[in-house]
């Protein structure tokens, strides 16, 4: 793998993303059955398939490249730090959102190297619309068929900024956030689609103060990145991949321009 191109895989893995999509939604349009986790999330059986399916194609693609999936096993840090590459899937983004059947949820697949997204698929099965990008390749979105198109992030001209908000997990920082803006517009969103919201433009900035996984950020951030914008955490760093805990701190997407979201945020 000296000559490893991430770029060679994108057409591959957005079909794959598009498979899942259509067997999510085949599910989705009968009756299904809800259980609930360990951590009292949701769990449908069109995340157990999504993932199935996913994991099947990509093994099948990269036999050498592991793959850890929010459905997958528990894989331990020691195991997981010693790999090179390997694929990061959720393989349905927002099962509450896909619960209430309001269309807002999302395949998300990334390849991680060296701590960072050098790829990312997101894809909302409902819309058929696909966010992706590589190292190399630029950001795109491109809906059902048609050609893809380049997306770039928005500059903050300093005027009453867009935010994207949590549907499903906006809380009392949030609010403040919200608050010390002044005038403002919000525009709620599910799944990793807030993040793809900033990436092409249609928002300024994304506050996430709240928990999060690896999985579900990684491969919208490889979109934002790829569009020119920024998902850092309360030090102001990149987020990062394969930590020893999976779950993400708090954090911040941005589009183009230097000011300062970070002056909004709630004292600690």
């Amino acid at each position: 793998m000296t000559n490893f191109n991430p770029a060679n895989y994108v057409n591959t893995v957005n079909a794959i993303a598009r498979a899942a999509g259509v067997r999510i939604l085949e599910i989705y349009e009968r009756e299904f059955k809800v259980e609930q986790k360990a951590d009292r999330s949701p769990l449908t059986e069109a995340d157990r398939a999504a993932h199935e399916l996913i994991s099947a194609q990509l093994n099948a693609l990269t036999p050498n490249i592991p793959v850890l999936s929010e459905e997958s096993a528990e894989i331990d840090y020691a195991t997981r730090a010693a790999w090179p590459r390997f694929w990061l899937v959720d393989p349905l983004d927002g099962t509450k959102e896909f619960i209430n059947r309001n269309g807002e949820f999302t395949v998300n697949i990334a390849l991680i190297e060296d701590r960072r997204a050098v790829l990312g698929v997101v894809y909302v099965p409902v819309t058929r619309v696909m966010y992706f990008a590589g190292d190399g390749l630029g950001a795109f979105k491109q809906l059902g068929e048609s050609a893809a198109i380049p997306i770039r992030v928005r500059r903050y001209a300093g005027k009453q900024p867009i935010v994207v908000a949590s549907r499903s997990h906006a809380g009392p920082e949030t609010e403040a956030f919200l608050k010390s803006l002044g005038e403002h517009h919000v525009i709620s969103m599910g799944s990793a689609l807030k993040l793809c919201l900033v990436a092409e433009g249609a928002a300024d900035v994304y506050p996430r103060l709240g928990p999060t996984m690896e999985w579900d950020t990684a491969a919208a951030q490889c979109v934002v990145e790829a569009a020119g914008g920024r998902v850092t955490d309360m030090q102001r760093q990149a987020l990062a991949y394969n930590k020893s805990s999976l779950l993400n701190p708090w954090f911040l997407v941005s589009g183009a321009g230097d000011y300062d979201w970070y002056r909004h945020l709630p004292a600690a």
